[in-house]
């Protein structure tokens, strides 16, 4: 895998990869969002509220996917953050979530924050379940049919967790 560039996801970038947010949401496979969500509101819960959000495009300036960073709770849990990873159809399997979350260590730390939690890892994503648990996270907590899955109907989701 070549090295990858991450800068902060701009407006202009998040254009371009709507067309796979949109995609990731609306197979409703893997992430609790609304698929009938706008652009306007992916943008905001994506780019504008979290802590930070990334661009991450290979040498040739191909974006090949996102992530963002934020605290997953407020006050005496801020020093635990959260993260949200997608990458593009052409580059899975390529490393760029790997990538992607190392990076994402690094950021956290840079920040303050001790750990990093996710909260809803549906159970049959088992490639990032997998990848995750290479990473280092633990499965800490399994919530009983969290998760409507779109072909397979309500399946468990983990909630996963690394001390920095």
């Amino acid at each position: 895998m070549t090295r990858l560039s991450f800068t902060p996801m701009t407006q202009e970038d998040f254009v371009v990869f709507w067309p796979t947010f949109q995609s990731i949401v609306m197979a409703q496979e893997t992430y609790a969002f609304d698929p009938d969500m706008t652009f306007e509101a992916a943008y905001t819960l994506w780019c504008q509220q979290p802590k930070a959000s990334f661009a991450v495009k290979d040498d040739q300036g191909e974006l090949l996917g996102t992530y963002y960073l934020k605290a997953n709770a407020a006050g005496p849990g801020q020093h635990v953050c959260n993260c949200g990873y997608m990458v593009t159809p052409a580059a899975r399997g390529k490393g760029v979530a790997r990538q992607m979350c190392e990076h994402s260590q690094h950021v956290a730390r840079h920040y303050g924050f001790e750990a990093m939690q996710f909260n809803a890892v549906v159970s049959t994503n088992e490639v990032a379940v997998a990848l995750w648990q290479r990473l280092g996270f633990a499965i800490v907590g399994t919530i009983p049919n969290a998760y409507r899955h779109a072909s397979l109907g309500f399946v468990d989701s983990y909630v996963m967790y690394k001390a920095l």
